[in-house]
């Protein structure tokens, strides 16, 4: 879970545009247009788990809507959310971290413990005392554990796919450290890349810079405060 930018684009309009209509017909909010803008605006990942390879995607409500015409049709209270973390939320985690408009990972830590087996975690370190970290983290922790016998099955699958993200993230980093001349400042661009907000699990992988800062401080630099994007 990252911070994401909630750009004004021409699809955010239409978007915008078709949410104004649907409420004044008294239809549905899931239109073509919001889905489309909400793929744009969160890069086609779930605005919690950060992963990219889902199925099976939902229009979710950031505070629930009740009926409320306000919430239901505000643009701004709707967040792309994979069926896995949607279902998990639900209404038990209220309130939680907006990523739209606060910076995640500055309230809580995303890390892998241990190894591969039954050594290995992936923990939310909260970084402050507020109910919205606490919940966010908690919220986290049931995404990626699993709180029913389905979602323990579903969540094991987002940790495999986590993993290999990982995995695939450190050798870049590794192959950087042992490059030189061009190939190393291609591979500088390439993990410039995945540390990206359009990059899947960006959190976790912002995480491995931070607590190896003093290793890698030229990629520190580029993801706080601000990061640009790498260009070919």
């Amino acid at each position: 879970m990252i911070r994401i930018e909630r750009r004004q684009t021409e699809k955010s309009k239409k978007a915008v545009e078709s949410l104004n209509k649907a409420r004044l017909n008294n239809t549905s909010y899931n239109t073509p247009e919001v889905n489309v803008a909400l793929r744009e605006m969160f890069y086609g990942k779930c605005y919690i788990c950060e992963n990219k390879e889902v199925i099976s995607y939902q229009i979710e409500h950031f505070i629930l809507h009740r009926g409320d015409a306000d919430l239901k049709y505000d643009w701004n209270n709707l967040f792309l959310s994979c069926a896995h973390c949607n279902n998990t939320k639900l209404d038990q985690f209220d309130p939680i971290l907006n990523c739209t408009t606060e910076d995640v990972e500055k309230s809580i830590a995303f890390r892998k413990k241990g190894y591969f087996g039954i050594d290995e975690e992936f923990t939310f370190e909260e970084l402050d005392s507020r109910t919205e970290t606490k919940n966010t983290a908690e919220l986290l922790r049931k995404v990626y554990y699993g709180s029913t016998p389905q979602k323990k099955m579903e969540a094991s699958i987002l940790r495999r796919i986590l993993r290999k993200e990982l995995s695939k993230f450190k050798e870049y980093v590794r192959e950087y450290q042992e490059a030189e001349d061009e190939d190393k400042k291609d591979l500088k661009c390439l993990v410039e890349m995945e540390l990206e907000d359009s990059s899947p699990f960006a959190a976790f992988k912002r995480w491995l810079i931070r607590d190896n800062k003093d290793t890698y401080p030229e990629f520190l630099e580029y993801i706080e405060p601000a990061h640009n994007v790498c260009h070919e």
